[in-house]
């Protein structure tokens, strides 16, 4: 009997003022003309908590463009689902933000591309760092906990105390320090974003200091980085494990990142019950358990702790999903990622290809 999930990433729109080089969005971004209506994001919501889901992220793109965010929320809340805002911070107001939280909202986190706010500019493509520091200030005085996710990659990750130092002025009470995972944009920029050994090494050093400073006082998530820490991370927790995605066209997702997938037949809630996506579907099954798996992850001690590492990863450096991550050492592939993290050179302005500025 296959466990149920508790968690849904909810990606309610493509459409962002921010053009991220890390952006975790498809490279065929859906239109807004697809986006599923608050209604049926309601009816996913119903279907969801019966399953067994208990938190949902509300996502984009950034999901202020959705003039019914009020309603979404409120359908989710409604369903004894915990809310959470993951936002740009662009475009949040006072009475934007009131209406939310009048409709259920329980927390927010912000995304953040660096302490400077030139450099934060730069990074996303968009004049956007005042609007980020007038939205921390808001969901303070609203009393809602407050969360910053700050993709690392080359351009900030020597900025890791002057981070820190922000997330404390802000009021926030959890930084996310998620190392860049190369999907989507992010491999298409992978030249510019990947940081060298030396780099990593003097960020973690950085976290580990702030740790034992702060004593509890802020909770610093490290994401490792997989390419320079040769460990492969556990993919969502197992492919099919705890967690889906549902896209904002209603396409339902093992993980964000499994769109790149060719052949998976991901299915849709406006055309099969969420139920049956999660327990029957050939998607939510292709890598569910250890039976796809080959040498040497099926002989592996690890195999049920890092499930072969990640799908979407081993395709987007071989092809081929069904092999060993190649961030594994273990790996016959493993000489693509030494080869890439060796040739990484620290460069303070690298040039981006953006994301465009979203679907119409």
């Amino acid at each position: 009997m296959t466990a149920p999930p508790w968690a849904l990433l909810a990606e309610l729109t493509h459409g962002c003022p921010l053009r991220c080089p890390y952006c975790s969005n498809p490279l065929e971004l859906t239109a807004r003309s697809a986006e599923l209506t608050a209604g049926q994001w309601a009816d996913v919501f119903r279907q969801a908590a019966a399953l067994g889901v208990v938190q949902t992220h509300l996502s984009g793109g950034e999901p202020l463009l959705r003039r019914d965010l009020d309603a979404i929320v409120a359908a989710a809340d409604g369903a004894a689902i915990h809310t959470q805002l993951v936002t740009s911070g662009v475009g949040l107001s006072a009475g934007r933000l009131r209406g939310l939280v009048a409709a259920g909202l329980r927390s927010v986190q912000l995304s953040v591309q660096h302490a400077d706010a030139a450099a934060s500019e730069r990074i996303a493509g968009a004049r956007s760092f005042t609007a980020k520091e007038r939205a921390a200030r808001l969901v303070r005085e609203a009393r809602l906990p407050l969360g910053l996710n700050v993709v690392l990659h080359r351009a900030n990750l020597d900025a890791l105390d002057a981070l820190v130092e922000l997330a404390l002025a802000w009021g926030a009470e959890r930084v996310e320090l998620a190392n860049t995972q190369f999907y989507g944009w992010a491999l298409r920029n992978r030249d510019a974003l990947l940081p060298d050994r030396a780099q990593v090494a003097r960020a973690h050093a950085a976290v580990e200091r702030w740790r034992e400073r702060l004593a509890g006082r802020l909770d610093l998530v490290w994401v490792v980085p997989d390419y320079v820490d040769g460990t492969p991370k556990p993919c969502m927790g197992g492919w099919g494990a705890v967690s889906m995605t549902v896209a904002p066209d209603g396409t339902v997702l093992p993980c964000p990142a499994a769109a790149a997938l060719p052949g998976l037949g991901a299915p849709n809630v406006k055309d099969h019950a969420l139920e049956w996506i999660w327990r029957e579907s050939p998607a939510f099954n292709a890598y569910r358990g250890e039976e796809w798996m080959r040498e040497p992850c099926r002989g592996c001690a690890l195999r049920a702790t890092d499930f072969g590492g990640c799908r979407c990863q081993a395709y987007a450096l071989t092809g081929d999903a069904t092999r060993t991550d190649p961030v594994c050492p273990k790996s016959p592939d493993h000489g693509l990622v030494t080869a890439l993290v060796d040739a990484a050179r620290p460069d303070p302005r690298p040039g981006y290809s953006y994301r465009t500025e979203g679907p119409r």
